[in-house]
């Protein structure tokens, strides 16, 4: 398990999720502010379940408070086709290191797993935080309405 110290959060710890994890997670993604407005559909209906939990390899940044452990964001990596189906920060969290964190551990986490690349189909305007952890474009995944009714941006990860 890895740990850093972020600026008034306390350490940050990761660990694997359990399915009791499930209702947290499902409201950190449909609490974030980068799906408002046109981009609320997407995760209007979305739910992380237990069963969701269990069959992927899924884990979450928790900063450990005074009376509780709160989740700071997650990632799940699927292995069958290599992908980073989710990642999301807590919007109180951004900009404190913990997604570049998140994406040190997935790498850790795919290479573990003997992958030697992980594809990721961003939501826009997350494109740049992928580009800056080292994540190389490689496409255009087109919209599929009416979930999805924009295009996005298609990267990898090269697994070293």
């Amino acid at each position: 398990m890895r740990s850093i110290v972020t600026r008034r959060m306390g350490p940050t710890t990761i660990r694997r999720a359990v399915g009791r994890d499930a209702k947290r997670l499902t409201r950190l993604i449909r609490a974030s502010r980068a799906y408002e407005g046109r981009y609320a559909a997407m995760v209007a209906d979305y739910r992380v379940g237990p069963a969701y939990i269990e069959a992927h390899r899924v884990f979450v940044a928790v900063a450990a408070d005074e009376h509780e452990s709160r989740v700071l964001g997650f990632y799940s990596l699927v292995l069958a086709p290599p992908e980073l189906d989710l990642l999301f920060v807590a919007d109180e969290a951004q900009g404190r290191g913990i997604g570049r964190l998140l994406v040190s551990h997935m790498k850790s986490e795919a290479r573990a797993a003997g992958l030697d690349r992980v594809r990721v189909v961003s939501h826009p305007p997350a494109e740049g935080f992928y580009r800056g952890v080292g994540a190389v474009r490689t496409g255009t995944a087109l919209a599929d309405p009416p979930v999805v009714a924009w295009d996005r941006p298609e990267f990898e990860f090269l697994i070293p």
